[in-house]
């Protein structure tokens, strides 16, 4: 949930049935993939309130795209009109959160019966978006699309999944431009993944001509903001020389629970994460719990935040009904899919002792980055944008 809002309003699915009466109330806290996916799934059984700053869901998985092909533009921005058929969506920040309250920038006092922290994480432009405002979101992606069009060379400085998604998806549209990608380990893909899969996604990045600059950092930070178009030469600490017109930095997600107060800032651990229990919960709470990035429970991905969300539904279900035999949240355990470009990439999927080829990938991920899946979720019809 991106902290601050411009304006405030609240939206309703049903407006005859909105007031939800006799119903527990579930405030959810953010409205990124863990959140729209709890709230979803308690809306005929509880008197759910949303509360996102953003105007939107901004669908992130193809924010990539969208900055190399911006007329992918409206199809990754879905109102959150659109989601909730019985429970109302608040447009606000939330500033304080006790058990059984959520106080949001505006000073609007929201009762809770349980909370759901889906607040997510900070993530560098253009992987994600600081600002609130769809039209706003969009310019900037346009911006910088407009200043990467006009780059000959690109840095990228992280080798991670965003920087190799990102290498891919430029060189996908500009077969020309120079494209380094730098990273402080000596491999891409930090994490436990299978070495082979680290070895594919290498072969097919040199493959299509995107240099690898690896094991040692740059001396110093480049001069301009990433996305920014200038010039630069900078070294690394090995001694590599590098000249770009334009940069981003693809690593280092911060994430958003600074507005813990009383009993659930003890639960906030000294990097910011949500410690939770097996079911969930938020340590030492029973009616509060905490599900994708910002959570400790599992790898910050979309699909992990989905699947505690369901968890979490359950769990909320069986203690409206009074029952104490909650679900334990099960991992699927190490997975990943790293598009390069449409047609290529690879993955590690659970159960299966080979890694997935681009062919699959592309299929999965790739071409259509799960926008069509997620329009209906919102209510819009596979494949067609809203302006």
């Amino acid at each position: 949930m991106t902290q601050g809002s411009d304006d405030n309003y609240e939206t309703r699915g049903d407006m005859t049935g909105s007031n939800q009466a006799g119903k527990p109330t579930v405030v959810v806290v953010g409205g990124g993939y863990g959140g729209i996916a709890a709230a979803k799934a308690l809306d005929e059984s509880h008197d759910v309130v949303l509360v996102e700053p953003k105007d939107a869901f901004m669908h992130n998985i193809a924010a990539l795209r969208a900055l190399v092909d911006p007329t992918w533009l409206p199809r990754i921005f879905l109102p959150y009109e659109g989601l909730l058929t019985n429970g109302r969506v608040v447009r606000d920040r939330a500033v304080v959160v006790d058990p059984g309250r959520v106080v949001t920038a505006s000073g609007e006092e929201i009762s809770a019966d349980y909370v759901v922290l889906a607040t997510g994480s900070k993530y560098p432009f253009p992987a994600k978006t600081d600002r609130v405002d769809t039209h706003h979101a969009q310019e900037q992606v346009r911006r910088a699309h407009q200043a990467l069009d006009q780059a000959d060379r690109v840095l990228l400085v992280g080798a991670g999944p965003v920087g190799i998604e990102l290498a891919g998806e430029i060189r996908a549209v500009w077969p020309e431009k120079s494209i380094v990608l730098l990273d402080v380990a000596d491999e891409v893909l930090g994490g436990p993944y299978k070495a082979e899969l680290k070895a594919e996604l290498r072969r097919q990045l040199l493959e299509t001509r995107v240099e690898l600059i690896l094991g040692s950092p740059l001396r110093e930070a480049p001069p301009t903001e990433p996305g920014e178009l200038g010039t630069f030469t900078l070294a690394t600490e090995a001694g590599t020389e590098i000249t770009s017109d334009i940069w981003f930095r693809c690593y280092g997600v911060v994430p958003n629970s600074d507005y813990l107060a009383g009993t659930l800032a003890s639960a906030r651990r000294a990097d910011g994460f949500i410690e939770v229990g097996p079911t969930l919960q938020v340590a030492g709470q029973t009616t509060v719990f905490a599900v994708g990035d910002v959570s400790t429970a599992d790898a910050k991905m979309a699909g992990f935040a989905a699947r505690e969300a369901a968890t979490v539904a359950d769990n909320i279900n069986a203690l409206t009904q009074g029952r104490s035999d909650l679900t334990n949240y099960e991992s699927m355990g190490v997975a990943i899919a790293v598009p390069i470009g449409p047609t290529g990439g690879a993955g590690q999927f659970p159960g299966q002792d080979e890694i997935v080829g681009s062919e699959t990938i592309a299929e999965v991920k790739g071409r259509e980055l799960m926008v069509d899946r997620f329009s209906e979720l919102f209510g819009i019809a596979a494949g067609v944008a809203k302006p």
